[in-house]
């Protein structure tokens, strides 16, 4: 009988864990993985554990890297977020029956008569199946709330790493103490160094801990998530309050113009009556002179943008740089336009400073360019520079990144001897297509 025990707990059970373990790296990872490859990881993980048990640090740590070479390799995940779930698994695996294991003390002495015979096999399943029903509850919490995570906030996350590692060592460290304890004592007087309470309240403790961890890095990562944003909203703050400025002094000097329009037209029909017909000429070309100053410098069919991109333009053309823009927008797009300005101010911004560092009688120009292409918009701002350094020191582009990720698109860099140029991409809502398909 006590063969085919220790036959179901090593090779049963043990196949069980390990795709319980792998299942959960695959559903948390959010990839699919072909059926057979389930069956052979829990094959080799009762075979290495039979080896090295997972209780031990070197089995830990064995089954760490062959979880983490199964989600690197087989899921196609992301090694660090491969390896930070793998400990995380493997972890809350061990402490959650550890708690369990720990109960099942407690309640030895109480049951003397029970563990015994059919009676004891039925203990063990249902001990075994608490194990797994307090592992999985623990499993759908780290799911449900600490997966959430883009590739940039996981780089992050890796630090909780050490303390999770940390935990586990300590939880290891009390076990093996424990065991040697009760092997010194064996054929003397019965006795543990701890007792089951106190294992109950460590591995409690432990597991408490490790939640306790990733509770606070997802508190921290909102409140940094919050203060970006609102770094962003500043920002947003004082563009709005520029483009207004701008929009009311144009706006002025249009009223204006739109004042003395009667007056103009009397004196250019004055002109024309006496005959006088170059003074007519040019009267009239003085005041396309001032109807041109007060129109805007290009057109995106965006009023916001044709503001942004004309004034940032136009400082880059007085500072002697060759200066171009093919951007066009239907207005209104479904993106924000206070967005798209964030885009454009920093990514010029950036271009102007590039241009100013370059030495006299250098190349010097800026290509805005941009196109709606089916559910896409994609930007491409290209300047000369003086070729290294820039795609590191560049202000700004944080901000753009961060617009970039809000609509699910992506911003890179590309650098070719002195020309830079950055791609950003745009993924317009869905709900905005129908206003899209009406200006089209």
């Amino acid at each position: 009988m006590a063969e085919y025990l220790d036959f179901f707990n090593v090779y049963i059970m043990g196949v069980i864990e390990m795709l319980f373990q792998f299942y959960f790296l695959v559903k948390i990872l959010k990839k699919k993985v072909w059926p057979p490859f389930y069956f052979l990881f829990s094959v080799c993980g009762v075979i290495i554990n039979d080896f090295l048990p997972a209780v031990t640090i070197i089995g830990f740590v064995v089954l760490v890297f062959l979880l983490t070479a199964c989600g690197t390799f087989v899921c196609h995940g992301d090694f660090k977020s491969s390896i930070l779930y793998a400990s995380l698994i493997t972890e809350i695996m061990l402490l959650c029956y550890g708690i369990v294991k720990s109960l099942m003390g407690i309640l030895c002495p109480w049951m003397p008569a029970v563990f015994h015979d059919a009676a004891g096999i039925a203990v063990m399943l249902v001990s075994e199946a608490a194990s797994l029903a307090l592992t999985g509850f623990c499993y759908y919490m780290l799911y449900r709330y600490f997966s959430c995570y883009t590739v940039a906030e996981m780089q992050q996350m890796f630090l909780v790493f050490i303390p999770i590692l940390m935990i586990f060592i300590m939880s290891e460290y009390i076990n093996s103490i424990e065991f040697q304890y009760e092997v010194l004592m064996e054929g003397g007087p019965s006795g543990y160094l701890f007792s089951h309470w106190q294992l109950l309240a460590m591995h409690l403790l432990g597991l408490a801990s490790l939640f306790c961890i990733l509770f606070t890095y997802k508190k921290l990562l909102q409140n940094f998530r919050l203060s970006t944003e609102l770094s962003l909203l500043e920002q947003e703050e004082h563009s709005l309050n520029q483009y207004v400025e701008e929009a009311k002094t144009r706006y002025d000097k249009t009223k204006s113009f739109r004042h003395d329009i009667r007056n103009h037209i009397a004196v250019v029909k004055k002109l024309l009556q006496s005959g006088k017909l170059e003074q007519a000429v040019s009267y009239i070309e003085d005041m396309d002179d001032m109807a041109e100053k007060m129109s805007f410098p290009l057109s995106t069919n965006n009023p916001v943008v044709d503001i942004l991109v004309g004034n940032k333009l136009g400082v880059a053309k007085s500072m002697g740089i060759d200066v171009s823009c093919s951007l066009l927008l239907p207005y209104p797009c479904g993106l924000k336009d206070i967005d798209i300005c964030i885009v454009l101010s920093n990514a010029l911004d950036n271009a102007i400073h590039a241009c100013k560092s370059l030495e006299v009688g250098t190349e010097k120009y800026i290509h805005v360019s941009g196109r709606i292409q089916g559910d896409f918009l994609m930007m491409e701002i290209e300047n000369s520079f003086h070729g290294k350094g820039m795609s590191k020191k560049g202000t700004g582009l944080s901000n753009i990144r961060t617009v970039a990720e809000k609509y699910g698109g992506a911003m890179s860099i590309e650098t070719k001897g002195g020309v830079f140029v950055l791609h950003v991409l745009l993924i317009i809502p869905q709900h905005s297509r129908n206003s899209m398909m009406d200006w089209l």
